[in-house]
């Protein structure tokens, strides 16, 4: 009922039933709080954004997800710029891109200010030995709640949805080619383009874009260069959500530039899992670590500059075009292909964080507790999770 009266106010002219400060305070929170990575903070915004509170329908959702699944970066804050978007524009997608990125921004830049001056954290692993069990429990949970309500019972959704999974699992990374085919076919199997032929798409230019203050002074000029084309292409040319970031930047960062060791690094990839927001903040951690607060700007600014810009570009087409029936079927083959991809991460990253019986048992209480327990905050079960590690990792290691 919500998302048909919020339809209605779009086609209408309507009023947004928020404001943009509610959605900017929405943001805040959800990097403040929402664990689980890109699948569970996509599986947050539907559950809050659309079921709970209205805000957003299910047709610009879909339309986010998909677009958000097209374009290289990290998938959730591509998500979060789009949600911010949908009625309040540049505006919009700006201030819910900043709120959403800048609690874990801060969070790993006080990180790595620990890390540089204490020698480490070795707590750390202990941490995420009970978090990263925990997190397989949370964006089980998401996955599934995405699944029943943008696969429903159409088989041909569900043939891509369950190819794509595979294919996640079998290769353990997601190809962008695939989703774009399985658009393709939905769009021509259920909307033949008859429509194409009326004429092109007007071009997008990049004046939509707003202007990005100069931040940074009384720094190493060429380290902060070196760290701003490194991560810009991380944020231009790295498809796929999260973890997908991850060996790209091992190549550069430890074997090409070697700013860091490999222990640093993996040390920098567990800041990114047990603090709050998007996996790929773990950039942030890695600049603070080559070049202190500077190189933690640059690298963070460098890497969600080019998602912000694939997002807020395309949208306006999304927008103009997305209800008709062949963008509808193109959007549907995404987002099936795009959560069948999510679901297949699942298990991708269950295979690294449940190493014996007691993260196995942490994963299955999670489940448990979440199915039974509707309203219970995810930051508990972390909090829980992580005094679980702390107590458990030491007896066995």
């Amino acid at each position: 009922m919500k998302e048909n009266m919020l339809s209605a106010d779009e086609n209408h002219g309507g009023a947004p039933p928020y404001t943009l400060w509610q959605m900017v305070l929405y943001m805040l929170r959800l990097g403040s709080l929402g664990f689980g990575g890109p699948v569970a903070l996509v599986g947050y915004m539907h559950r809050d954004l659309v079921e709970a509170r209205g805000w957003v329908s299910e047709a610009d959702y879909k339309e986010g997800l998909a677009l958000a699944q097209l374009a290289p970066g990290p998938l959730a804050a591509q998500l979060g710029i789009y949600m911010g978007y949908v009625h309040y524009r540049i505006m919009g997608a700006t201030l819910a891109g900043l709120a959403f990125v800048l609690p874990s921004f801060l969070m790993v830049v006080a990180l790595g200010w620990a890390y540089t001056r204490f020698g480490g954290l070795s707590w750390m692993q202990a941490v995420f030995y009970g978090v990263g069990a925990a997190v397989i429990g949370i964006i089980a949970i998401s996955a599934r709640k995405l699944t029943m309500k943008s696969v429903g019972k159409d088989k041909l959704l569900w043939a891509i949805y369950l190819l794509l999974a595979v294919v996640t699992v079998v290769t353990e990374s997601e190809i962008a080619w695939l989703f774009i085919a399985s658009g393709v076919l939905v769009w021509l199997l259920r909307a033949p383009p008859k429509w194409l032929a009326k004429g092109s798409l007007p071009a997008v230019g990049l004046a939509q874009a707003p202007a990005l203050p100069a931040l940074l002074a009384g720094a190493d000029v060429g380290v902060l260069t070196q760290i701003a084309v490194f991560f810009a292409k991380a944020g231009a040319f790295v498809f796929g959500s999260g973890l997908a970031i991850v060996p790209f930047l091992y190549g550069g960062v430890v074997t090409e530039h070697h700013w860091l060791s490999d222990k640093q690094f993996v040390d920098a990839v567990a800041v990114a899992m047990i603090t709050p927001g998007p996996v790929v903040i773990t950039v942030g951690f890695i600049g603070y670590l080559v070049a202190g607060l500077p190189g933690a700007t640059v690298a963070a600014l460098a890497t969600f500059i080019p998602c912000y810009l694939f997002t807020i570009l395309p949208a306006p087409y999304f927008k103009k075009y997305g209800k008709l029936p062949g963008v509808l079927a193109f959007v549907d083959g995404i987002t099936a292909a795009a959560i069948g991809a999510i679901t297949g991460s699942v298990i991708v990253i269950a295979r690294r964080s449940i190493v014996d019986v007691p993260t196995a048992l942490i994963a299955l209480v999670t489940i448990v507790l979440l199915l039974k327990y509707k309203k219970l905050q995810e930051p508990v079960v972390i909090a829980a999770a992580a005094a679980a590690g702390l107590l458990i990792y030491p007896m066995l290691h």
